[in-house]
């Protein structure tokens, strides 16, 4: 990215901008609205969603490949816009300052072509039925899901494998993303020189607050866990893991977040976790991963506590009263939830909306006749054509 040159990112700070800039005003005015009727199904109004978030939400997994490519392209699009901001401040004013002299010189009534047709027109592409037609779409993907065995059915499990794949090929298209920046000398590995420890780690050292968080602990047990090879660099690989530990299957990756989890937890700095300081963080952690929607004002807290006894005295190996990072393995991926968890409730929902004979398995034509659950991240109601439906947030 750095080698990049500047006329690059100040054309796309310039064109991004100034779509950003004519977009919310225009956003109503010049939209055609085209109508999506099969099957005696009411209009939809399908709406492209970026995945390009600032928190921890997790956002839900794209069915169609072709959705989730236009979201890719949303989402590039928004973070060479943040990088450019926080990289490259002044190319970034210049941009700024470009797109306010467009907009004050565009002449009044004359309508301003669209820039980049996929990022711009998205919606109209997907609501028009002779591009693109989730009926014809649900088909054409039918055969591509139905796979393990291929019985002219999908079950759980291929619907599961279906969105971990489509989850798959969107975190590593970030982590390319990711790597392509942190690469510097562009040899295909990142060190971690190049890989500047987060501003959090950097403050924590400065003023030496925090037990454990350091520059020399960062490394060691972060950046070294995902170097499985130990060679002191990472390729794509590694570095995916680095960034999405929760779903890597390096051993010592899984060790880590057990160990951060000691070291968050842990108030009386004592290297392991007790059973009050279980009870009051990791326990909750637990319990809402395997009962979704568990609400604890329910039951009550002597029902709490026997339960939270129960699972600490499981993982008490030894019977010392006191969890170390290794006890906490068996249930880190409660702690930590992989993408194969968010699969779950994904087909979880599908099925519950469109298995309709209630086989616990979806034909083509069940799926036929319900496309558009399998869109229901994207789409809204015509009457409240910009909401978005909440269904798996």
């Amino acid at each position: 990215m750095g080698r990049v040159s500047v006329i690059v990112y100040l054309t796309i700070g310039v064109t991004l901008l100034f779509f950003l800039s004519r977009h919310n005003n225009n956003n109503n005015n010049n939209r055609q609205h085209h109508s999506i009727r099969r099957h005696g199904h009411s209009h939809r109004r399908l709406k492209v969603k970026s995945n390009f978030t600032f928190t921890d939400h997790h956002d839900p997994i794209p069915f169609d490949p072709v959705v989730a490519q236009i979201q890719r392209n949303r989402e590039d699009k928004e973070w060479e816009r943040m990088y450019i901001e926080d990289h490259h401040k002044d190319i970034a004013g210049i941009a700024r300052a470009a797109a306010d002299a467009a907009i004050r010189d565009h002449a009044p009534g004359h309508e301003q072509q669209p820039e980049w047709e996929d990022f711009m027109d998205a919606e109209d592409y997907l609501n028009d039925e002779e591009k693109f037609n989730v009926t014809s779409r649900v088909t054409l993907l039918f055969p591509k899901i139905d796979v393990d065995p291929a019985d002219g059915f999908v079950s759980e499990k291929e619907l599961v494998q279906w969105h971990v794949r489509q989850s798959e090929k969107e975190v590593m298209h970030r982590s390319r993303r990711e790597f392509d920046v942190h690469d510097k000398n562009k040899d295909g590995f990142v060190s971690f020189s190049e890989y500047d420890p987060p501003s959090w780690v950097k403050s924590a050292a400065a003023d030496n607050r925090s037990f454990g968080y350091d520059l020399g602990w960062w490394k060691v047990e972060h950046f070294n866990a995902s170097d499985i090879d130990q060679d002191g660099l990472l390729n794509i690989t590694e570095f995916n893991d680095f960034l999405h530990p929760a779903d890597a299957t390096n051993p010592k990756l899984l060790q880590w977040l057990c160990n951060e989890e000691i070291r968050e937890r842990d108030t009386d700095k004592d290297g392991t976790v007790s059973f009050n300081e279980f009870f009051h963080g990791l326990f909750d952690l637990v319990r809402n991963y395997e009962e979704e929607g568990h609400n604890s004002s329910h039951s009550s807290d002597d029902t709490d506590t026997s339960a939270a006894k129960k699972l600490f005295n499981q993982l008490d190996k030894d019977g010392d009263g006191l969890l170390t990072s290794i006890e906490l393995l068996p249930i880190i991926d409660k702690l930590h939830p992989p993408e194969r968890y968010y699969a779950k409730q994904q087909a979880d929902y599908i099925l519950s909306q469109a298995d309709t004979d209630k086989d616990g398995r979806l034909s083509l034509g069940e799926m036929i006749e319900n496309p558009y659950v399998f869109y229901s991240t994207v789409f809204s109601d015509e009457e409240d054509d910009y909401d978005y439906h909440a269904e798996l947030r």
